[in-house]
């Protein structure tokens, strides 16, 4: 089979690079996958610089661009002249730009393939039914938030022109399944980036590392947690250093800057910057937990599947997206009510000051993790296309009867 993946790639600073490492390196291994075509934003040298020597043969094509209107040609040029047994899409609505007509051209790239009798499969991480327009920080204008709604609806219509849609969450399929009668939807779960050893629940010496991780100044707000760790220290003796590890949100550039002056005088606060892949490892082990300081969800969460891989206790919001999806797979969680940094700091107090207990939280989440490799994650797809295959020769040898 000769697959073709359109997606961003690392070292590309857009959404889903890192998703898309992983899930490639996953494909790569599969028995039945002979060649993949890379269909990137990023430059074939640069991306075959994170490709191991491992697997099947990998070809990089740069043939798209973020919010750049010559993507919709570009990439149907690209798949015309390899001419995939299949195509995978790994998407978000902006994944192709943020402007309005550059992300809806790319979003009809899934229905183009099918007319050329080339099986699309989207991966689709959200929908838009479940994103908090305001405190994703898109908008917060009502009138816009209708807009975007309605957009967003016509959107996901194109979308679902494709053969299939894999979504992350079950609740995402029954409301695409209701909403807009779909047929061609079904469940694929996020997976696991890595399995790393069983992990050592033992913690280094020093201070208790709360740690969070990702793109923050939207919906991701690590004042609350910040404030949390503070009142904590004022009613225990616990050690505590709080690790914010990650960047800024690309549409609130200058917040996590603007966090370390707000509250300069707080000790034992880090802030870590950019994470480098090889660093990950090191940055969840030395930590005694992973907490979450969400106001809201915008999809399946790839820092969930990380703690897990690596035996974390993890504190969260029970909140959308984010308590459905570590309920269904698994994961053991101590919650708080979303933005109540007085639950936030009992939440943590409970498991910082209950090593059992956190050891178990830990266990639990890695044996939910390892239920899900990637490796499995690779394989669905795989049979989604093997499944598509059949189905197209069988109309082909049809229509040729027919004829």
């Amino acid at each position: 089979m000769k697959l073709a993946v359109v997606t961003a790639f690392p070292p590309s600073k857009v959404t889903l690079n890192e998703y898309a490492f992983y899930l490639v390196r996953a494909l790569k291994m599969h028995q039945e996958v002979d060649e993949i075509v890379l269909l990137a934003d990023v430059a074939a040298d640069v991306a075959e610089n994170h490709l191991d020597v491992s697997g099947c043969k990998v070809r990089v094509i740069k043939c798209w661009s973020f919010n750049a209107y010559s993507n919709l040609p570009n990439v149907l040029k690209a798949i015309r002249e390899e001419q995939p047994d299949g195509v995978l899409f790994n998407l978000q609505f902006m994944k192709f730009g943020d402007k309005k007509i550059p992300a809806a051209l790319g979003l009809m790239l899934p229905g183009m393939c099918k007319l050329m009798h080339i099986p699309s499969v989207v991966l689709l991480h959200n929908i838009l039914e479940e994103v908090d327009l305001s405190a994703a920080g898109i908008t917060q204008n009502k009138l816009l938030q209708r807009a975007y709604n309605f957009i967003g609806s016509q959107l996901t219509r194109l979308l679902l022109r494709a053969d299939y849609v894999a979504l992350t969450i079950s609740k995402y399929v029954t409301i695409l399944q209701e909403k807009y009668k779909a047929t061609n939807v079904g469940l694929i779960p996020h997976g696991t980036f890595e399995l790393p050893q069983t992990p050592k629940y033992d913690l280094p010496q020093g201070p208790l590392q709360v740690m969070t991780f990702g793109k923050f100044g939207t919906y991701k707000k690590v004042e609350m947690l910040i404030e949390a760790v503070q009142r904590l220290r004022q009613c225990t003796d616990l050690n505590i250093e709080i690790v914010i590890a990650g960047t800024d949100n690309p549409n609130v550039k200058g917040y996590l800057e603007g966090v370390k002056k707000q509250f300069a005088h707080v000790a034992q606060l880090r802030f870590t910057g950019y994470v480098a892949e090889e660093d990950v490892p090191k940055l969840f082990e030395d930590s005694a937990v992973v907490v979450f300081p969400y106001t809201a969800t915008t999809g399946s969460s790839g820092v969930l599947h990380q703690a897990g891989s690596y035996g974390k206790a993890v504190v969260m919001p029970d909140l959308g997206d984010l308590g459905i999806l570590s309920r269904e797979e698994g994961y053991e969680a101590q919650f708080f009510e979303p933005n109540d940094v007085e639950d936030l700091a009992e939440s943590l107090k409970i498991v910082l000051e209950n090593e059992t207990l956190r050891t178990a939280m830990g266990r639990a989440n890695y044996k939910a993790a390892t239920a899900l490799p990637m490796t499995t994650i690779a394989d669905k797809y795989v049979q989604v296309f093997k499944r598509l295959q059949n189905i197209e020769e069988n109309n082909l040898d049809t229509e040729l009867v027919s004829a």
